[in-house]
């Protein structure tokens, strides 16, 4: 089996594509259906005709086993050995208990070439002799069809046993056509007659090992309709056909049609009605249908019927052992093809898991680079907001001193993170309300010692955003940090003020992944 898994692997995608057609219609195993295809160079046709109706002998092959095999002996028999020899020994026997071959019948369709019509204008003439000529000659071989079968001319048997002239329909077609004319001669009734070409009938009854019987009739013969009223449609022969338990396939045909007569020259028709039981013969071939039983001319029912279920009884034994044989194969091929779901489905679970590994390392590391990249932004901000408060601070006006009576004296609380408490400062009366927002911003650089504090150059690129806002208590009034707005102006001589901080960045981040944990 593995070999044959890895030469199946090895095809190509039109020997792959022609393999799959192939197992579809003959349910053959790959290491036998591989090899039946290379001997047929991969055409499909030539290779189901070959299962379905045998593979015939390699003359090449053949021509090199003659020349390596030895010659056999000369055999010298005395009478009291062939007296004494068994009946089975003799090789005449052993080739006349073989069945004979059911071979394959496809009707060949006639091509026909309509003439112009100048052209049959002058032939009719010879037409009209030929069809005059043809009914004399009719009329010749019905009166010598009298004569003794030895001494009648071969000629007069052909021409008697030709069908008559009748249009050719597709083999479904001529089915339907012979089940209709059977109804309206015999009355409804219940033979299964199957609505397909005798090909389509063989190649059902050799791919489900059914039993196929093959019923040709000819509607001139005498004994025809005494045949198929006394013993074909008794309720007995009728249950036997009919019944699921015996796996049989019935066809029929008219001896008047192309696809029946053929049948009835590939099976050696001498008498009708005519009857042949074809099956599967495994000992013969594996893939070799054989006519078990012939039943000719008119007979009784229960003749009839026992000599089937001969024949059944007989054949049976061989295609109950093939059915086990494919149900072994078929459970082995089911169990072969869930363990190959099985071996998908786990794999593709494993490349899920996959997945999300690599999606997950890739999330994380993500996630580390922004938080490197935020790290570090933080970081220079904070250096620049450093430098800048080095820079302001410098340039903070200076405190007025007590006996000016225009400045402005603010009392201000700092916030519990500074550690300041509470400030009084006093600044001149047009100081901007920005210059109380630095003052407070660069508090702690102002109480250093005067060389950190002696400012430097403002870092470029930084536009500084104060994160706390100052307001008074009551009334609640919120000064914005304006460059404009003079403190005379929007505080008046004094003031209470508080100093409060405003939520940042990180901050309402991480209310929104509480609020997200929340949800």
């Amino acid at each position: 089996m593995a070999d044959a898994g890895e030469d199946a692997g090895q095809l190509s995608p039109s020997q792959q594509e022609a393999l799959q057609q192939y197992l579809q219609v003959t349910n053959q195993e790959v290491k036998d259906a591989v090899p039946l295809l290379q001997r047929s160079q991969w055409n499909v046709q030539i290779a189901i005709a070959k299962f379905f109706d045998g593979e015939g002998p390699d003359p090449v092959a053949e021509a090199m086993a003659a020349q390596d095999a030895p010659r056999p002996s000369a055999r010298h028999e005395n009478l009291q050995e062939s007296l004494m020899a068994p009946s089975g020994w003799s090789s005449t026997a052993a080739r006349r208990s073989r069945t004979d071959p059911a071979p394959r019948i496809v009707p060949q369709q006639p091509v026909t070439h309509r003439s112009p019509w100048f052209l049959g204008l002058l032939l009719a003439p010879f037409g009209w002799g030929w069809r005059a000529a043809s009914a004399l000659f009719r009329t010749f071989c019905y009166v010598l069809s009298f004569l003794p079968a030895p001494i009648r001319p071969r000629a007069i048997t052909a021409g008697l046993r030709r069908p008559a002239g009748r249009r050719m329909l597709m083999p479904r077609d001529t089915a339907a056509r012979f089940k209709r004319e059977f109804d309206e001669e015999y009355g409804p009734n219940e033979l299964p007659f199957f609505e397909g070409g005798l090909a389509q009938a063989h190649d059902l009854a050799k791919k489900d090992l059914k039993f196929l019987l093959v019923l040709l009739m000819s509607p001139e013969h005498d004994d025809t309709s005494s045949f198929v009223r006394d013993t074909l449609l008794t309720p007995e022969v009728v249950e036997l056909i009919k019944n699921p338990a015996n796996k049989m396939v019935l066809w029929g045909g008219n001896v008047l049609d192309s696809e029946a007569y053929q049948a009835a020259t590939e099976y050696n028709c001498t008498k009708y009605p005519f009857s042949a039981l074809v099956c599967l013969t495994p000992k013969e071939g594996s893939a070799r249908m054989g006519i078990v039983k012939r039943l000719v001319g008119p007979m009784p029912p229960a003749t009839y019927l026992s000599e089937l279920q001969g024949a059944m009884e007989k054949y049976g034994s061989d295609l109950e052992g093939v059915r086990a044989e494919r149900i072994a194969q078929e459970a082995t091929r089911n169990i072969r093809t869930e363990q190959d779901s099985a071996y998908e489905r786990s794999l593709a679970i494993d490349r899920q898991r996959a997945r999300e590994r690599r999606e997950a390392a890739a999330a994380a590391a993500e996630a580390e680079r922004r938080t490197r990249e935020k790290a570090a932004k933080a970081a220079l901000l904070e250096e620049k907001r450093q430098l800048w408060k080095l820079w302001r601070a410098a340039r903070i006006l200076p405190e007025p001193p007590a006996s000016d009576k225009s400045a402005v004296r603010v009392a201000l609380k700092m916030p519990e993170e500074s550690g300041a408490g509470r400030i009084v400062r006093r600044f001149p009366q047009d100081a901007p309300v920005e210059e109380l927002y630095a003052f407070v911003e660069c508090y702690d650089v102002l109480q250093e010692s005067a060389e950190e504090a002696s400012g430097g150059a403002r870092p470029a690129d930084y536009e500084h955003t104060y994160t706390f806002r100052i307001a008074s208590t009551l009334p609640r009034v919120v000064y914005e940090a304006s460059t404009t707005a003079t403190m005379g102006v929007e505080i008046g001589k004094s003031g209470n003020l508080i100093v409060e901080e405003l939520p940042t960045e990180s901050d309402e981040e991480e209310d929104d992944d509480v609020e997200e944990e929340e949800e």
